[in-house]
């Protein structure tokens, strides 16, 4: 796989988490990777360039590179990936439609949401294995195209935790699903700095890493999951006494040799995101906007269109025997608004007693009329 998109992926999802409020949340940067590529190649600047800064990707290289990490990660035995694009009855497509939208056209969009929004939600569906069952976008005839990516993980520990309900005070005061195991791969941790980092690895190709410290621990995880083999291995923290790295103490065991014990909570978290809200954060902004005429997307259709929308869906489960997440991402194109020009108007105030009345438009039957002397005061 191309280190250079592991680390746009890797620089996304860590801007991105550092840019959310605190609490409970969980994005997908590869979700939202191959779209912005694939848009920085068929935009138009200065979208283009914007978006190509976001993805960290050369402008001309981000459809192919899209296209290449989506059947990279669909060889992994855990990991189901897919890139979908349905496009409207009503777009004229540029002849260049298929170099800079390479990802499969899946289907056509009539603009209605009793037809359109099923097939999106099933194909939503099919590609998370049902653990996502809508597509987090809105149709309607406005809608020009669809731009989308699926993600879906599921891995089983090699060695599984034991659960139970465990009572905890303090800042986590309550009861709660805890797990626990113990094992004798004692680098499975490792600690880089003033950060923690704890390895669970999954039985075929995929690995949870756990974070634990202070000051930007999701960029420290982000940056050490980069560096598996760096940090001070678990095998030297053990010859240390008392907490050795944050999280972790030296104990007892009557194993025999030295193990593990990991505690942790069972959790389960799910984000709904509106990207377009951090526009500028996803080389959005100029895409978004309304151009007039023009359009940002010449090479797709010349239809003048623009981002209309932009969101994603995504989960995360860390329970007894595995893992699994699953993400949707979704870009909508619209028909961008055509500039105007000003005209005479008639400006009509009823700032005096006037009478109304309401009929039915065809018979122009009155079935209410009345008068009115003087507003309603504001309460």
């Amino acid at each position: 796989m191309d280190a250079d998109v592991v680390r746009a992926v890797n620089d996304l999802t860590g801007r991105w988490v550092r840019s959310l409020e605190p609490g409970n949340t969980v994005v997908s940067g590869l979700g939202l990777w191959p779209l912005l590529a694939i848009l920085a190649t068929a935009g138009d600047e200065p979208g283009r360039a914007e978006l190509a800064a976001a993805a960290e990707v050369a402008a001309a290289d981000g459809s192919r590179l899209a296209v290449r990490l989506i059947e990279a990660l669909d060889e992994s035995a855990d990991l189901h990936a897919a890139l979908g694009v349905w496009v409207s009855e009503q777009l004229k497509l540029a002849e260049s439609f298929g170099e800079v939208v390479p990802a499969p056209v899946v289907g056509m969009l009539t603009g209605r949401p009793d037809v359109d929004k099923p097939k999106l939600d099933a194909w939503a569906t099919e590609h998370t294995d049902g653990l996502i069952r809508e597509m987090p976008v809105d149709i309607d005839p406005d809608v020009m195209l669809v731009l989308a990516s699926a993600l879906c993980l599921r891995t089983t520990w090699v060695r599984p935790f034991t659960e139970q309900v465990k009572r905890l005070k303090g800042e986590w005061a309550g009861s709660w699903r805890w797990l626990e195991r113990t094992d004798h791969d004692l680098d499975s941790v490792r600690r880089y700095d003033d950060l923690t980092v704890i390895t669970v690895r999954g039985d075929a190709d995929v690995d949870v890493l756990l974070g634990l410290g202070t000051g930007d621990v999701v960029g420290g995880l982000l940056d050490a999951a980069a560096r598996p083999g760096d940090g001070v291995p678990g095998s030297r923290l053990i010859e240390g006494a008392d907490e050795v790295a944050p999280g972790v103490r030296i104990g007892k065991t009557t194993s025999g040799r030295p193990d593990v014990r990991l505690s942790l909570p069972s959790f389960e978290v799910s984000a709904s995101h509106d990207l377009l809200a951090s526009a500028e954060l996803f080389g959005l902004s100029a895409v978004a906007s309304n151009p007039g005429v023009r359009g940002h997307f010449s090479a797709i259709s010349p239809m003048p269109l623009a981002i209309g929308q932009a969101k994603q869906e995504v989960l995360a489960r860390f329970f007894a025997t595995g893992f699994e997440a699953a993400a949707v991402t979704s870009i909508a194109m619209t028909r961008a608004a055509m500039a105007t020009s000003h005209s005479r108007r008639l400006d009509v105030v009823l700032d005096r007693p006037f009478a109304f009345t309401a009929v039915l438009r065809e018979s122009r039957l009155p079935i209410v009329a009345g008068w009115i002397e003087s507003p309603t005061e504001a309460g």
